[in-house]
């Protein structure tokens, strides 16, 4: 059992946990709780970190076999430095060390009528999250992030996604407005969330290959950005409400498209 705080496995957790930079650096991130345990594929998992309070279930135990027999680190340690590796204020106390995900444009750009969401600059953690848990429940294709974008392993977006993390593919690009330039020239229509729109978005189509901009929560969408859309398009509002949560537009905008593509 790891009882010291100063172990350097521990001391690496809590870099993992804090630090973007040194994610990037060894290509890892941390996921905590037993719902991201027992959905996290064995083959990513790296490190795993067991509470001496933590009750193991069957299922628990089970998955934490399959980890050691992967090849994978497991280690029980003290309560005191569970409480220190916890990014939670209640921790259910099981975390675990990931390998980074790495997608290819192909992963969210083949396929039939693709449906992506792309991030420009959010920078709340729980939006981006949200963001990735709902593209899923609506079936998208893959999320694109700017590199100002809020690194999507930072442990409060892991939490947000509630292991949406580990199935939808995405990107990071650092020139959206030629990304966009190239969707256009996969036959993807690219509709801007913007205050300026002209069209809503329940006259939009939706069922042929769509992409959807979500703006920065403060500042919305970059012109430049705008501009390289197809479509600029909005939600009505009543009332004196400007605009939608990104997070909130996003789910809006895409079960939008889930319903549309339902019906067809």
């Amino acid at each position: 059992m790891i009882t010291s705080p100063g172990n350097p496995k521990i001391k690496n957790v809590l870099l993992l946990q804090s630090k973007s930079k040194a994610r990037r650096e060894q290509d890892a991130f941390v996921v905590e709780g037993i719902r991201m345990f027992l959905e996290a594929p064995i083959s990513r998992i790296r490190e795993v970190y067991i509470s001496e309070s933590f009750s193991v279930s069957d299922a628990a135990a089970k998955k934490i076999d399959e980890c050691k027999a992967a090849g994978a680190y497991a280690e029980t340690v003290s309560s005191e430095v569970f409480k220190k590796l916890s990014d939670t204020v209640t921790p259910q106390g099981i975390l675990c060390v990931m390998r980074a995900f790495h997608y290819e444009p192909s992963d969210l750009l083949d396929g039939e009528a693709p449906l992506l969401l792309i991030a420009e600059d959010i920078q709340d953690p729980g939006n981006l999250g949200t963001m990735i848990r709902t593209g899923e429940g609506a079936g998208i294709s893959g999320i694109v992030m700017t590199s100002d974008t809020v690194d999507i392993y930072n442990p409060k977006v892991i939490r947000a996604t509630m292991g949406s993390i580990y199935r939808v593919p995405f990107l990071v690009t650092k020139d959206l407005p030629t990304f966009v330039k190239t969707l256009k020239g996969r036959g993807i229509t690219t509709y801007a969330a913007h205050l300026a729109g002209t069209k809503t978005y329940d006259v939009c189509d939706f069922t042929r290959g769509s992409a959807f901009l979500i703006g920065n929560e403060g500042n919305g969408l970059k012109k430049e950005t705008a501009d390289a859309a197809d479509t600029y398009m909005k939600i009505p509002m009543e009332g004196g409400v400007e605009s939608l949560n990104a997070a909130i537009a996003s789910a809006v905008l895409l079960y939008e498209a889930a319903r549309q593509r339902r019906q067809t």
